[in-house]
Parts: structure tokens; sequence; C-alpha cells
């Protein structure tokens, strides 16, 4: 496609002040140089309703009108849309329904696990004809995950953990079964623990237990699997399923400085999110999600940069913006995502505006959608208008021609 010219972009952008009077336009002042901010809620939950095989739980991840709101501008069907901090595959999904080619990198392999089959989707049919193939045996698991789960249902954890194959529906079943390992509802396979796939410590959760006075019920796993995966299908047909399998994609589990593989040029728009300093411990999330799928944790999480301090962080976004820089195309973008650290008084776009400079991009401006409260603040247990994060802060870059 023509690329679009960061003249066409800017007024794209400040088109909003016409349509919505709501949005502001400001100064973010960087030495001697002043890049144009909008600040409005660009995107919410209720516009373009998002699909349903979206709904994977993972922390620290954004709605996908985010991503779609800059595909649907600075793409066409057919380009190609990467993200290197890919997490739950949020751009990557939301860019394979919008039908471009897509490029996933995330450093944690579990990245590659939760998105690949949702390019891939089987049949309902198929699902449940596979889950009545899988006989559980008796086999416990070869961790202490008493505080987690009942007996009866470890084997079944334990069961499926092994028989699993390498085939479309497999996978399919691997990924819910991933998603479903703890949470503190009946669509889980714990008894009730933290929020979803932000697992406790096996110490932590024998607390749990005895503050609450509970046990970890028997759960149905097969019933639990066929139910979400329902959920996750509801808004896939048969055509939109044929569509993403044609989907070319690229996976890699890769340091985001150090992707090789991918073509100098050949990226038509990244959006991302990279990790912000360390608020999430991305790695102790996962533990439980590693165990079944056999990832050695503790070798993810020396992968892992979590940053405790500004110069480091930006010291690595610095490699990771010569990366991008390398691989997007003359005319492309980058939609680089932040958000606000320390109380409020690090604001990440003050220094990622610097960052994609040095590396020779132009910046077209910042981005500011403002949010109310979100229940994933709560469960981080920050006020968001307060203390944490209330705003999705996107700094807009191009390569110039």
């Amino acid at each position: 496609m023509p690329a679009v010219s960061i003249e066409r972009a800017k007024a794209v952008l400040s088109e909003f002040v016409l349509v919505n009077q709501e949005t502001s336009i400001d100064k973010l002042v960087l030495g001697k140089e002043n890049y144009t901010k909008f600040v409005n809620e660009f995107w919410t939950a209720k516009q373009r309703q998002a699909n349903s095989i979206h709904e994977i739980s993972y922390r620290a991840c954004y709605k996908p009108q985010l991503p779609r709101f800059f595909i649907d501008i600075f793409t066409e069907k057919g380009d190609t849309v990467y993200d290197p901090f890919a997490g739950r595959g949020t751009t990557l999904i939301e860019a394979a329904l919008m039908g471009r080619n897509i490029v996933s990198n995330d450093v944690n392999p579990l990245s590659v696990i939760l998105t690949k089959p949702r390019l891939n989707i089987p049949r309902i049919d198929e699902i449940e004809g596979r889950l009545d193939e899988i006989e559980f045996g008796q086999s416990e698991a070869d961790i202490d995950l008493s505080m987690f789960f009942d007996k009866k249902t470890e084997y079944e954890i334990v069961s499926l953990k092994n028989r699993l194959l390498d085939s479309d529906v497999d996978n399919w079943i691997r990924m819910v079964s991933t998603n479903r390992l703890t949470g503190h509802s009946a669509g889980f396979f714990s008894g009730y623990t933290l929020p979803p796939n932000q697992a406790a410590s096996q110490k932590s959760q024998k607390l749990i237990n005895a503050r609450l006075e509970i046990v970890p019920p028997y759960k149905n796993t097969k019933e639990i699997i066929l139910k979400k995966s329902k959920s996750l299908l509801r808004n896939i047909n048969s055509k939109l399923r044929r569509e993403l399998k044609t989907i070319n994609s690229t996976f890699s589990s890769l340091d985001s400085r150090k992707t090789s593989h991918i073509q100098n040029d050949s990226i038509n728009l990244t959006v991302t999110s990279p990790p912000f300093l360390n608020i999430v411990k991305y790695a102790a999330d996962n533990w439980l999600r590693c165990w079944f799928n056999d990832i050695d944790a503790s070798e993810v999480e020396s992968r892992i940069s979590l940053c405790r301090t500004v110069e480091t962080w930006s010291e690595i976004m610095g490699s990771v913006f010569d990366e991008l820089y390398r691989i997007t195309i003359p005319g492309g973008w980058v939609a680089f995502e932040v958000g606000e650290v320390n109380n409020g008084k690090i604001k990440l776009d003050e220094h990622v505006v610097p960052l994609g400079l040095e590396s020779g991009f132009v910046c077209a401006g910042v981005m500011v959608n403002s949010q109310d409260f979100t229940k994933t603040s709560n469960i981080w247990g920050v006020n968001n208008m307060k203390i944490g994060t209330n705003t999705n802060r996107i700094v807009l870059f191009h390569k110039p021609k």
C-alpha cells in the first residue's frame, strides 16, 4: 500500500478535535522541540466490540481496540504488523482478524502457546471429540499442587499435560488448559486463588486456603475446556476460520533487540507495549503455566529484563528501537504504548520520544487515551486515577522514506 504520510497521520489525529470537542491538543516539550499531544478517550471496550477470540486472560494487556485504531489507519489487508512484546497476542490476533500478516515475538515462549492456536482454530465438534479420546490416568504431578487442585483434578491436569500432541486441536486444548489453570471462579481448574493467571506461590496459596477455610474442590477439566472453547468461538464462523488459517504468520521467542530472522524493511506497522520497569513480574506470575507446558521458568526469567531504573530501561529500549528501525519499511509506523510509573511521577513517553529519534524515526506525536478506573488496575492494587497508570500513552513514530 502507499505509505501514509506523516502529514496525513497528523491530520487524521487532528480530525478528532473537529468530531469530538472533548479532544484536546497539547504540547510535549522536550528540550527545544515541541511534539503534538492528543488527549481523549479514543477507544473504549464499547467501541467496535472486540471479537470473543481475544478473551484469554493475561496480566498487563491492553484492549484490542488499541491496536485496531492504528492498524485501521496505517495498514491495508496484506500488510505486515509486528509486536516485539507480544504477550497474549492482542495486537497479532486483531491484525489477523483484519486480514493483515503478522510477525510475533516475545521472550516468554508462553506467548506462542497462547497466540498461535487462535489462528488455526478447530471446530467445536473436533475439540469435543478429541477430549473424549483423552483417557485420564492417576499420575500425580512432579511438584506439590495440592494447595491448588483436588487430587482427581490433578490427575486430569497431568494427563492433559502428558498426552496432548502437536496438532491444531491439541494445541487449542493446551492453550485453553493453560488459561484455565488458576483463577477465582468455577470456570478454572483450581480452587479459589488470585485473579486469573497470576499464580500465587505454593506457600501463599496455603495461606489463602487457611484464611478462607477452603479445600480445592473437584473440577471437571473437560467440561471447563469445552465451555471456555465455546465462549472463545462464539464470534468465529467458518469463513473467518478459513481466513485466519491463510494469514502469513511468524513466531519467535527471542530478545527483542536481536531479531535477525526478520528481514530489513519488512514491517508496515509495529504496535506494542514493553515491560514497564519492574512493576509486573511476568515470570513469577506464570510459573504454573510454565510447569504445565514444560518450560523452564527460571531460564525464561533470566532472559526477561526487569529494570529498576528509567536509565536501564531506556538503554534496553534504545536497542529495541534500533532493531525496529531496521525492520520497518520506509514510510512505516511504530505505535509504542507506555504508561506512568512511580506514582505517576515518571511519564515514560517523555523518555521514549528521544529513543525513537536517536534510532532515526520521526515523532508524529503522542496520543493519550484517558480512561476511567479499571478492573485490571484494581487487581494490581493500584488506584488508576491516583497513583498508577490511568492512561494509555502511545508515542507514534514514522520511518522517513
